[in-house]
């Protein structure tokens, strides 16, 4: 995306702004199908990533099926076309409604990650006019080189279902007249910038595989990769979808499974950009700040997971205004408008030119980003703008005041309790 397309953007939506580059989507998609031609497989976006409902329905159209993670996401992939066969539905905290709602949707895959979670299922799943296909995210005990906190395959996490206690669980689900075992899968981590986690975890897998057969549990029709393709955001490499298709092809021709893959900040991250413009300049205690529009409640990532995002100058401050160049080399902190000392987009950056007034545009925003902002000290969140050659759309129109005190109420009305 060129950045005259991003500043004339910026004039007309205002800032701070999320732009999403269409054709950069389409480009990822067809090189991670490409990637995998080798084996049958379907790709099945990871809505968290990116839940914008005009990016579904570009994904939708590419083929893509949808991963879930909650009821909101259910419904956000049902208003962009996606049908219930579509969609796998995972993660630790599952509702009774939540589950409840996707068997009234007929989700086609429920991975559970508990017993207690299988329990709920089955009262939920008797009577249902056919059986509820089941699969089972396991807990590969494979370690990630990633933030701790974007770690899902190590024992000891949340995540997943101890080797250990698969098989025992295999067994109630196939016990169960309204419950189908149809899938084993796993999902490491996010961010994996390396092919030897997904090895490691393939090669756990198609043992299982071979495990459940062996027990008499035959009734496999997929198994599931999960996703967590790292991109590069500027330093660092990401991770080559060759080297993750020659760490996972090897299952599918072991187990003659197709693949579910569930890629999600690969597809869209380095499609998305965040503008902001630059309000004032100031220095404090030796160190020189760059103070900006948005802040940790549109991009929460930097200051969340210390994560680094590129940022360039796309129009530099005019009129003569004092640009920020410290004595140690011009470096200045980006930070946002919050009442937080952890209120950064950046640490210890160069940028020329961006005094008040400049526009700025932060890189592999795509992901993770829009998503995860809130409303804290009351700032409305921002517009979306999707790119599709030389034309733009507003998305997700900029919320205001109003849009902060939805569902608030200044007189309550009260009940005894």
């Amino acid at each position: 995306m060129g950045e005259g397309i991003l500043i004339g953007v910026a004039a007309a939506v205002g800032t701070p702004v999320y732009v999403y580059d269409a054709e950069k989507i389409r480009t990822q998609y067809a090189a991670l199908r490409g990637a995998l031609a080798g084996v049958p497989h379907r790709l099945h976006y990871s809505v968290k990533a990116n839940a914008n409902l005009a990016v579904l329905k570009l994904l939708r159209g590419l083929g893509a099926g949808a991963d879930i993670v909650s009821g909101g996401e259910l419904a956000r992939a049902l208003r962009a076309g996606f049908q219930g066969g579509d969609l796998v539905f995972s993660g630790v905290g599952k509702t009774e409604r939540e589950l409840e709602a996707a068997l009234n949707a007929g989700v086609g895959l429920i991975n559970l990650e508990s017993h207690g979670e299988f329990q709920v299922l089955r009262r939920l799943a008797r009577g249902r006019p056919a059986p509820v296909s089941v699969g089972l995210r396991i807990n590969p005990d494979v370690t990630t080189e990633t933030h701790p906190y974007t770690r899902t395959g190590q024992a000891g996490m949340k995540f997943g279902v101890p080797l250990d206690q698969v098989l025992p669980l295999a067994r109630c689900v196939a016990a169960e007249r309204d419950l189908v075992l149809t899938s084993v899968g796993m999902h490491l981590g996010s961010q994996i910038a390396d092919g030897a986690p997904y090895r490691a975890g393939a090669e756990r897998l198609a043992s299982l595989v071979a495990e459940l057969r062996a027990a008499g549990l035959d009734s496999l029709t997929s198994v599931d990769v999960g996703g967590g393709l790292g991109i590069s955001y500027g330093r660092g490499e990401g991770l080559d979808p060759t080297v993750f298709a020659a760490a996972v092809t090897p299952l599918a021709r072991a187990t003659g499974l197709p693949l579910l893959i569930e890629p999600g900040r690969f597809l869209v991250g380095n499609a998305g950009y965040l503008l902001t413009r630059v309000l004032y300049h100031k220095r404090s205690g030796g160190r020189e700040f760059l103070i900006t529009d948005a802040g940790m409640n549109d991009l929460l990532r930097p200051s969340l997971y210390q994560a680094y995002h590129e940022i360039v100058v796309l129009a530099a401050a005019v009129g003569g205004v004092e640009a920020a160049a410290a004595a140690d080399g011009g470096v200045a902190d980006v930070v946002g408008p919050n009442c937080e000392s952890g209120d950064f987009l950046a640490l210890d950056r160069r940028l020329d030119g961006a005094g008040p007034g400049a526009l700025l545009a932060v890189l592999g925003a795509g992901a993770y980003g829009f998503g995860m902002s809130f409303h804290y000290n009351s700032r409305p969140r921002s517009a979306e703008v999707l790119v599709d050659g030389g034309r733009y759309a507003v998305i997700r129109e900029r919320e205001g005041a109003d849009d902060l005190m939805r569902g608030e109420t200044v007189t309550p009305a009260w009940r005894d309790a």
